[in-house]
């Protein structure tokens, strides 16, 4: 292990701040607050990938796509212990690549119109390996926090600027699926 920091790019359900602590710290007893201290995340463009809905699961892969852009959120703070939860979480069907992002300084709607792209930063993200598994569609990151994401997440991961969390019942097979 080392002292050295990763940067890395989200694109799918490890935007949502929830999963992204579910899947790297879900067996810590430390205060929410000192872990969301240790990390930065910040909205963030890829150029040349284009996102879609896995077929038949709840989340994204990207390929490259000279056509396209992504957007999603620029996480800093990794440390090699993070990487390792989040190759285990992605596993095999996706792999890890060093690419640049643009910051976004102003984030617009949905469809891109209003975002203003700042600084350039290298960093990792998590390329889908089977094009082939892609449904023709974009993934709905609304629609997933809504819907599904109650699946992913710790119960006691809930963070006050979002809507999601109010107290639910979930089965303990669909808090399986999360870890």
């Amino acid at each position: 292990m080392s002292d050295r920091t990763h940067a890395a790019f989200f694109y799918g359900t490890l935007m949502a701040a929830e999963v992204f602590f579910t899947v790297c710290y879900r067996f810590s007893n430390e205060n929410v607050s000192l872990l969301k201290s240790l990390h930065d995340f910040k909205p963030a463009m890829l150029h040349g990938f284009c996102r879609r809905r896995v077929k038949g699961v709840d989340y994204p892969g990207i390929t490259p796509d000279e056509d396209h852009e992504v957007r999603g959120m620029y996480v800093t703070g990794l440390t090699d212990a993070n990487m390792y939860h989040l190759d285990a979480f992605e596993g095999a069907e996706y792999e890890r690549q060093t690419v640049k992002v643009r910051l976004l300084s102003q984030v617009g709607d949905d469809k891109g119109r209003g975002n203003v792209e700042g600084e350039e930063v290298e960093c990792e993200v998590y390329v889908f390996k089977y094009p082939e598994e892609l449904e023709d569609r974009e993934w709905d990151f609304e629609e997933f926090r809504k819907h599904k994401m109650k699946k992913w997440t710790r119960e006691d991961y809930g963070f006050e600027d979002t809507d999601h969390f109010s107290p639910q019942h979930v089965e303990s097979d669909e808090k399986q699926a999360a870890v």
